[in-house]
Parts: C-alpha cells; structure tokens; sequence
C-alpha cells in the first residue's frame, strides 16, 4: 500500500512483532507512508488495548522509529480510539499524535467483533443490530474528535448480515462522516475474517465516493507479516470505485498522494 495507517503493536496485548519488523515489512512492500495506530487506554475493557502508564513509551517509541527510518520511509502515530460515550479520556483524545482513528467495536458495551461473544448474534434482531452499529458510526463522527473512520461496516465481520440494503442502513452515519471531513480507512483485515472481503464493502465505498469522502489505506496488523496483504486486492477496489488519491496526516492535517 502507498500509505497505510492502522497497525498494531505488542502493547495492545493481542498483537506481535516488534515496531522494526513492522516497518521492515512496510519498506519490502513499498509503502511510502507507515502509521501505527494502537489501541488507545480506556477503563473499559483492558486487556485489548494498552494500558494509560504506556502512553508515553508507545509515543516515544514510534517517534524514535520515525527518524531511524526516516530516509527509507515515512512513518507517523496515531491512536485507534474506540467510540464508547462515558468511557473515552482526555489524555488520548489531546495527544500530540498525526492522527486518531475513531472506531466502534461495542453496541452498548457488547463486543460484537470478540469471538468470546459470538453467541449474542442468534438471540437479538439482526437489522436492529446493524441500525444500532451505524447509529454508533454516526454518533462518533458527529463527536468531531477524530480524524479517520476505523472499518465502517465492521459489524459484518462473522457475515450475520441484515435483509434490509446495507447503503441505506449507513445513509446517516456516511453523511456524519461526510460533514465531520473525516476519512475513510479501506481496511484489509476483513480479507482475514470469516466475511472474507474489506471493510467498508464495494457498495459502500461506490456511495461514499459519490459523496466525495476521502479514503486512506490500512492493513491493520497484528503481526508483521500481514503488512501489505492483499495490497493489490485493495488498490483495485478504490480505483473501481473511483478514487485516485488517498490522505494521510501530519499532525492532524491532511496529505494527498496519487496512487
């Protein structure tokens, strides 16, 4: 990917590698610009993220990564911060960082996405689900605290898919994302769950070119050799759907690049 945004580290408790071999990974596959985006601290669900007192050695340890590197590639820090009213915290969303990814991973404190609690999925409505998933999406883009979209249509990850058309169920939440001047992350890591296709789908990613809503790219690793996976894969669906330029961020600001 030329740029690549969302990639994890040991810190967030469920990933591996070290950041050298993230960006050595990076590098073999041509990437330009690299971003790590770790799972941000949190009261609420620990032992998937890291903890308040490894902020600042994650930050530390990124920024010294980014000038080792910084005549072979570009790399830049960031937050995946989840969106779960009450639980968010000021230390993360003020932090000196290029960019913060919002995500929703809980409908009301379930964590959909965890295979611990794949049960829930056979006992509630699927439609209302989904309409409670995007409602989410579009109240997190509303917030105006973040910079990125974190795989939009991550509820369909165990493909428990709705009757009713997915564009529409999204309609509210893209036109959040739209007015919030957000970016939407085309994320590969759907590519290695059991929907087995990226996030967001084809025709989400059609609809929101149509709205003009820029795109960045990300691999979401957990481990180095998923960097760059499914590059080709990804880099076709956005030109498919229209797009030519994908952004990145310094401090907060967007980049364009051609691809």
């Amino acid at each position: 990917m030329i740029v690549d945004l969302h990639n994890h580290t040991p810190r967030c408790n469920h990933a591996e590698g070290s950041v050298d071999e993230y960006i050595q990974a990076a590098i073999a596959s041509n990437t330009q610009v690299f971003g790590f985006a770790d799972h941000a601290p949190m009261d609420f669900d620990p032992h998937y993220r890291m903890s308040f007192d490894d902020m600042k050695d994650y930050e530390q340890e990124i920024l010294s990564a980014k000038e080792k590197y910084k005549d072979s590639i570009t790399i830049l820090l960031g937050y995946e911060v989840d969106y779960l009213e009450g639980h968010m915290d000021k230390r993360v969303l003020e932090a000196d960082v290029d960019y913060l990814i919002g995500s929703v991973h809980f409908i009301e404190k379930w964590g959909f996405d965890n295979p611990e609690f794949i049960g829930r999925y056979e006992s509630e409505d699927i439609d209302e689900i989904w309409e409670k998933y995007f409602l989410a999406v579009e109240n997190m883009a509303n917030s105006k605290l973040f910079d990125i979209v974190g795989h939009l249509d991550l509820i369909k990850v165990f493909k428990f898919m709705p009757t009713r058309n997915i564009t529409e169920l999204a309609h509210n939440a893209l036109q959040a994302i739209k007015e919030a001047d957000m970016v939407l992350e085309l994320n590969v890591a759907g590519y290695r769950k059991p929907v087995a296709q990226p996030y967001p789908s084809k025709e989400l990613l059609e609809k929101a070119f149509a709205m003009d809503i820029p795109i960045t790219f990300a691999s979401d690793a957990h481990k180095p050799s998923q960097v760059g996976l499914f590059n080709d894969e990804i880099i076709q669906l956005a030109r498919d759907a229209g797009y030519t330029e994908c952004v990145y961020f310094i401090k907060r600001e967007k980049k364009f690049l051609t691809f």
